[in-house]
Order: structure tokens, then C-alpha cells, then sequence
């Protein structure tokens, strides 16, 4: 009977800290339970004297703020100002730059899904939609992958098409001349060139994500724009940004390139201006440039513009003509045909009106490029990954139907069931989340982690969805040639995993390393004060945000508790039946995050800087998180369609299994490896709940792929791809054979069931269509639909050859 009471007052505590209970009733239920069970529990002296006591050391310090500031707050506050890592002003810019949105509200570990369910739906304007059926689609249909990569460069009338459609300027607004297309439309644009070619998507995603258009929108100075803006709009300028260096990669605060304030001649006249020096490599559009923008450290040495004289970050727009540029020879990264290559620039002098935004923005530089980097990699690589997805979902699903082996289809072996469940099942949820991300950013945020997650996220398992295609695929994606529609994604997709910061940097330190102090309710705050000059003030208003700190780590842990053992039903959910429960599902792993995220953040402080480990399954937890959060979305947005039923179980299953895991290894190596056993009790007391899709969803996801094009689920998956269907297209050919071999399926059934019967037999110098038709199993025009569906198929499986002269280099040309 004990074990009740006890049972009762642990839960029951638990209850009022995960309603988040105001302390003061909270503390007078407790009290009035254990006087209660003080009366008729018959519970040992002992055992009560340790609740009251416990009772006691919360109130107290409640009761009393004086003493709880000078003998809790004030040592704590000394302590965390001690262990307080040393932030460079690069990093503070970093964790400053952009807006917190849906992903604050995952790290608060009560995540409010009305809140989310109220955005307003992705959707097109009737101008952006024409776009995308018109100039997009003809762009798509005018360039061939084999072309682009036997050229190196894109077609004329590819660029021509680019430029004279306004390609360049989706981003910029109508009145200097451009598109002023939302950011959801921007990304639907390179989607679908992405699934044409990387090369094509490259091209014209760079101009519309760092820019130079981009910084000059938002710190251009008002004659910058009305110059420049037009010019990008009409294609007159094709601009590129240069600043990744030799020895500054990722670490761009390291780049030695520099810009001394200085006195110099500019058209005939002394004015203060910048001598300029930099090496710049990996800038895509950089061969073909004529307006360059330029990342720099700016230096006043002689103190021309006021005491200081390291000035910081710096960006300039410099014409590519100007005396002292020099673009160099071109990249070619790994055989990708989209012009990148270096640059740099020796004592190039110009004035100081060449800094974007002027004067004003000297040594703002880093916080310009945070800003607008939170928008564009939001937008641009996560559509190029989207759109390796469904492509791949597009040919794959094709050719595991064409293709067969032992009489079958590939589609009917479970491994192959697998890699094709892998591929649609991603391209649906990567969808998901890059539609919920550009709405975002098209209303009004700039959600600085959210695009570091789809960064990673999207093009790694675009990487993935190339993979498992070559797998299926064999020999017919190994073989080079204009036939092959895989080998050169299979070539570039390291291509995305590298660029705007390299995947391994942005999952080990960027996610959770920004996210950590950009998202949480508190710490920002905190450390805000810890570097406050007036002590005092500090301490009460860290006092004021300590308690309310604890009281959310403490409502995360009872949460964590509470939705475990209730199965997450204690708590109000949005959706139907389908979707409910994993809402609930994300509610317990949610405030189990949050948690956790404190605990490691408390126990190891700046040392969580450098176990960047701990810091990437944090940082998988939070994305995985916000993957399946975005799936529910559009789910939601679509009105619960039952089409989409077998991709929403396998989006979220995939989700929650790969946030399971990352929490299991994160207790597997927890700092303190008896806290991390006490808490894997309290996070999984009945064990893991989600490990994953099972073979049943697979099968289901994989089937889809495989379907004739109209079925809704398909349509879905594969909305934006580009389709050719002209049967001199690779592509166009494999969709052909599909057809007609979906047409025939009847008459292939029964001729295999003749062949088995010993109708059709073997026949010298005739093939088995050939015999049924001599044999009068089949009609001659049975026969002659059979031929044109098995030629179709040859043409999809044959790969190409060339002779040993086709394969010498044509002298001067680039191969």
C-alpha cells in the first residue's frame, strides 16, 4: 500500500511540473499530500521527514530571494561566467544571424502544433507557375547531360534562354527590373532544373542565393540597386561572390585577404578608397563574371576613418574589368560543367563607395553574409538534393519495371524493395521539409538553423537517393555515354555535400553548436549577462532567469516521464487518426531533447564546443524532428488525402527511428555514464518505440514509384520533375519502354504461361515472340505490339560503346 502512496507522489508531481504548474500551488498540493500521507499512509517517520525536507530546499529558496540570489545565484553566476566559452566576433555573428522560427519551438520542448498548422499553405502565383510551364520547362528541354558534359559548358541558347528570360534576377523585385518571385517559387525553379541537370541548376542558383543580388537588397545603398539591379535583371552583368580562399574554407574568419584603407587616384581625383589584395578559389560563375563581389578583412592603419585599425569583414562589388583583377583558369569539380574556378586580385584600388552598403557596412561583412546565407541555403541546395529525389524516383521506379531479370521485374525482388522505398520514401519527406522551409522564408523569417539542417539533411539524402539508383541500375549507370541518365548526378553529388559549408562541419558543429544558443528559450539571454558590466543588475536578472530556466529543464524532464509511460496521450493533439499518434510521438521526443540538451550543456558547458560528437546527435535529434514535423505539415495542407497515407507512415517512421537512434547513442556515451543509464530509463522505460520503416511500408513506398504516371500518389512524388518524353531522350526512351511494356503486360502473361504449358517451344533462328505467333499463340498483331515493346526495352538496357579514335582527345578541348 506504501508503494501506491509513494507511486502516487511521484507521478503526481510529475503531472503538475509537465502542466508546468506555478509554483506556488504546485508546492501547496504537495504539501497537502504529504500531510494526507502523513495521516494515513502509515508511512515510517523517516521517509516523511525526507519529503518535508526536500519540500523545504524547494520553497525555501522560492520564499526567500535574497538568500537564494547570495548563497545559489551569485556563485552559479561566477561559475557560468567562468566556464562561459570564448565567443569571436565571427561567431557571435554567426549565432546573431537570422530568425528563430519553427525550430524554437522544438528546442522548447512543448512544441505548439496549432501554431504550425496555422501557416498558410506553399503556394504559386498564376505569374510563378506560367514560369516554371514555360521558360523552365523549354530550359529543361534545350540541354542534354551528355552535352553539357562533352562541351563543359552549357549550350548558347541555354545561356541566351537564361538571360533573356530573367533566370538571373527570380530574386530580384519587379522594379528594378526582375521576377520578385517568392522564395517558394525560387525553389521550385531550381527543383525542377536540378532534375534535369546539375550543371543547368548550378548556373542559375548561385545568382539567386548569396548573390551579389541578394546582399545588394538587403545593405545595397540606394545607387548600388538602381546600378546594379537592373543589369543582373537583363543579364548585362552575370554576377559572382568570391569568398572561400586557399586558407579559409570553412573557417572564413581565417582568409588573409585584405583591404587597406588608403589615399588613392579614382577617375583623375585623390579620394579615400581600399587597396585591395585577395586569392579566391571554388567560385561558381567566376570564369564567366563581370561583376564580383569580394569577402575581405579591412585594415585602417593610418587611422583615415577614425582610432581602429582592424576593421573587420568587409565586402566590396568590384567589376571584373577593374585594373589589378585577375580571374583565373577554370575548376573542374569532378567533372561538372558549370563554370567555377578562381580568382584574385593584386593592389586593386578602388573607393570606398565600392563597399556594399557604403561606409556604413565597413567591417559588418560576416553578419551580411550570415544573413543572407540563412536565406539562400534554405533554398538552393536543398531543392538541388529534393530534385536529385525525385528524379531518381522518376528513372528508378522506371527501369525496375523495364528491367528484368530471371522472368521477373527488379521491382519484384525485396532488395531492390528496399532501395526503392529509400528513394521515394525520401523524396516525399525531403519535399515536405524544403516546401515548409521556403514558406518560411517567405514569411518574413530567416531561419538560420532551419537551413543548416536542410543543407545537410536534403543533399545527403540526395546522395543517398543517387546511390541506391546506381545500385538498381548496374552496369546501365556505370557505362558512360549520352544513353546514361545517372552517371554524371552519380559524379557532382559530392559536388553539393561540400559547397556552402562542407556537410561533416555543418552537422558536427553548426546545427546544434548555432542551434543550441540561437534556439533556446534562455541561454542567449543568459550569456548575454554574464558579459554585463553592471554586476548587480546582472545577477537579479539572471536570478529572475535562472528560476525560470530550471522550471523549464524541470517541466522537460517531467514531460520527458510523463508522455513516456502515458504513451504520449496525457496532452491535446491536432489530426486525424493517422497523424495523431505521432504527434504525440514528436511531443515525448521533444521535451526529451530538450532535456537532454540542457543536461549537456550544463554538464560539460564550453567543452560541448569541442565534443562534437555529443553535438552532431543533438543536433540529428532536433533535425529529424523538424523533418517529421514538416511531413505532418503538408499532410495537413493537403487535407489528410489517403494517397499519401503509405508516404507519410514511411516520412515519419524513417524520422522518429533516426531521432531514437540518435538519443540511443547519445546516452550510449553521455559525459557521465551512470546519469546517462538513469536517464535512458526515463527517456525509452519501455524501450525504443520507432525503429524505423518495416518491410511491409517499404513494399508499399516502393510500389508507388513503379505506377503508371496519373496515379496520385506518383503525381505527388514527382511534382516539379521535369519529364521528357521524346524517345531520342534517354529519359524520354525509358518512359516509352515503360508505356508499352505496361500496354502488353496481358500478352507477355500469356506467352510466359504458353512457354510453361510447352506451347511455345525453343525454335532455331526465331525468338520465342517469333514461335508463339508460327505456333498460333499469338496474333501477328499480338506479335508485332510484343516486338515494339521488347525493342523499346533493348534501347533502355543498352549502354554505350565508342571506338578508340572517338575517345582521343580533340586537341584544345577540355575533356
Amino acid at each position: 500500500m506504501l508503494a501506491v502512496w509513494l507511486l502516487v507522489l511521484v507521478l503526481g508531481t510529475a503531472y503538475l511540473a509537465h502542466r508546468r504548474t506555478a509554483p506556488l500551488p504546485a508546492l501547496a498540493i504537495v504539501a497537502a499530500y504529504l500531510l494526507i500521507m502523513g495521516a494515513y499512509s502509515h508511512a515510517p517517520g523517516w521517509l516523511l521527514v525526507i519529503f518535508w525536507l526536500l519540500w523545504l530546499a524547494v520553497a525555501i529558496p522560492l520564499a526567500l530571494p535574497d538568500l537564494r540570489r547570495k548563497n545559489f545565484t551569485a556563485p552559479l553566476f561566477a561559475w557560468f561566467q567562468k566556464v562561459l566559452p570564448p565567443m569571436s566576433a565571427t561567431e557571435k555573428d554567426a549565432i546573431e544571424a537570422g530568425t528563430v522560427w519553427w525550430d524554437g519551438e522544438l528546442f522548447r520542448g512543448r512544441p505548439d502544433w496549432d501554431k504550425l498548422l496555422a501557416y498558410p499553405k506553399a503556394k504559386l502565383t498564376a505569374e510563378e507557375q506560367a514560369f516554371i510551364d514555360g521558360p523552365t520547362e523549354e530550359l529543361c528541354a534545350m540541354v542534354s547531360e551528355w552535352e553539357i558534359g562533352q562541351r563543359m559548358d552549357l549550350p548558347p541558347k541555354a545561356w541566351e534562354h537564361i538571360k533573356q528570360h530573367g533566370f538571373f534576377a527570380l530574386i530580384i523585385p519587379k522594379e528594378y527590373g526582375g521576377k520578385g518571385f517568392s522564395a517558394y517559387a525560387h525553389s521550385q525553379v531550381a527543383m525542377k532544373l536540378a532534375t534535369r541537370s546539375g550543371d543547368l541548376a548550378s548556373t542559375v542558383m548561385v545568382p539567386n542565393s548569396l548573390g551579389p543580388a541578394e546582399l545588394l537588397l538587403h545593405y545595397g545603398t540606394e545607387e548600388q540597386r538602381n546600378h546594379y539591379l537592373p543589369r543582373l535583371a537583363r543579364g548585362e552583368d552575370i554576377p559572382c561572390f568570391a569568398l572561400t580562399g586557399p586558407l579559409a574554407g570553412s573557417d572564413a574568419g581565417a582568409m588573409p585577404d585584405s583591404g587597406v584603407i588608403c589615399k588613392g587616384q579614382w577617375n583623375g581625383e585623390e579620394v579615400i578608397g581600399l587597396r585591395l589584395n585577395w586569392e579566391k578559389r571554388y567560385i561558381t560563375l567566376g570564369p564567366v563574371a563581370t561583376l564580383l563581389g569580394v569577402a575581405f578583412k579591412a585594415y585602417d592603419p593610418e587611422h583615415l576613418l577614425g582610432d581602429k585599425e582592424e576593421l573587420g569583414i568587409s565586402l566590396a562589388l568590384i567589376p571584373t574589368d577593374t585594373p589589378g583583377v585577375e580571374i583565373g583558369r577554370r575548376h573542374m569539380p569532378l567533372g561538372a560543367a558549370f563554370m567555377n574556378g578562381p580568382n584574385s586580385g593584386k593592389d586593386v584600388f578602388v573607393p570606398l563607395d565600392y563597399l556594399i552598403g557604403g561606409p556604413d557596412y565597413l567591417g559588418k561583412g560576416w553578419m551580411m553574409l550570415m544573413n543572407c546565407l540563412s536565406v539562400g541555403r534554405s533554398i538552393s541546395l536543398p531543392a538541388v538534393g529534393t530534385g536529385a529525389a525525385k528524379y531518381t524516383s522518376l528513372v528508378t521506379g522506371q527501369y525496375s519495371q523495364v528491367r528484368e531479370q530471371f522472368n521477373v521485374p527488379l521491382s519484384a525482388f525485396e532488395g531492390i524493395q528496399e532501395a526503392l522505398a529509400r528513394i521515394g520514401g525520401n523524396a516525399w519527406l525531403m519535399d515536405s521539409a524544403r516546401i515548409l522551409t521556403a514558406n518560411a522564408v517567405d514569411l518574413g523569417e530567416k531561419p538560420s538553423v532551419l537551413s543548416a539542417i536542410l543543407k545537410y539533411h536534403l543533399t545527403e539524402r540526395g546522395r543517398e537517393c543517387i546511390t541506391h539508383a546506381m545500385d538498381v541500375h548496374g552496369g546501365k549507370g556505370i557505362i558512360m555515354g549520352p544513353s546514361n541518365y545517372l552517371g554524371r548526378s552519380w559524379q557532382g553529388a559530392p559536388i553539393f555535400i561540400t559547397v556552402e559549408g562542407a556537410n561533416i562541419l555543418s552537422r558536427n558543429l553548426m546545427i546544434f553548436g548555432q542551434g543550441a544558443i540561437r534556439c533556446h528559450p534562455y541561454v542567449l539571454k543568459e550569456m548575454a549577462l554574464a558579459n554585463r558590466e553592471d554586476r548587480e543588475q546582472a545577477l537579479v536578472e539572471f536570478d529572475d532567469l535562472l528560476m525560470q530556466h530550471i522550471g523549464f529543464a524541470v517541466s522537460n524532464a517531467a514531460s520527458t516521464l510523463i508522455l513516456s509511460l502515458s504513451m504520449g496521450l496525457l496532452g491535446k493533439v491536432p489530426g486525424d487518426r493517422i497523424s495523431r499518434p505521432y504527434f504525440r510521438a514528436l511531443n515525448r521526443l521533444s521535451a526529451a531533447f530538450a532535456m537532454l540538451a540542457d543536461l549537456s550543456m550544463m554538464l560539460l558547458g564550453g567543452e560541448l564546443k569541442r565534443r562534437e560528437r555529443l553535438s552532431a546527435r543533438l543536433g540529428d535529434v532536433l533535425s529529424h524532428l523538424y523533418l517529421a514535423s514538416a511531413a505532418l505539415k503538408r499532410y495537413h495542407d493537403q487535407d489528410y488525402p489517403e494517397h499519401v497515407r503509405p508516404l507519410l507512415h514511411w516520412a515519419l517512421e524513417e524520422s522518429l527511428g533516426k531521432a531514437e537512434d540518435a538519443i540511443d547513442a547519445l546516452l550510449n556515451n553521455f559525459p557521465n555514464r551512470f546519469l546517462g543509464s538513469a536517464l535512458r530509463v526515463l527517456v525509452f522505460p519501455f524501450g525504443r518505440r520507432h525503429q524505423g520503416p518495416d518491410d511491409h511500408l517499404d513494399a508499399q513506398v516502393a510500389a508507388i514509384i513503379g505506377r503508371n504516371a496519373g496515379d496520385p500518389a506518383l503525381e505527388e512524388l514527382l511534382e516539379g520533375c521535369f519529364r521528357p518524353s521524346a524517345t531520342e531522350d534517354p529519359v524520354g526512351a525509358l518512359q516509352h519502354a515503360f508505356n508499352l511494356l505496361q500496354e502488353v503486360a496481358p500478352l507477355q502473361k500469356k506467352l510466359h504461361k504458353a512457354v510453361k504449358a510447352g506451347q511455345v517451344k525453343e525454335t532455331p533462328g526465331q525468338n520465342e515472340i517469333e514461335t508463339a505467333v508460327a505456333a498460333g499463340v499469338l496474333t501477328p498483331e499480338e506479335g508485332q505490339q510484343l516486338q515494339r515493346a521488347e525493342l523499346a526495352r533493348r534501347v533502355v538496357i543498352d549502354v554505350d560503346d565508342f571506338s578508340k579514335e572517338e575517345l582521343l582527345p580533340t586537341e584544345g578541348k577540355v575533356r
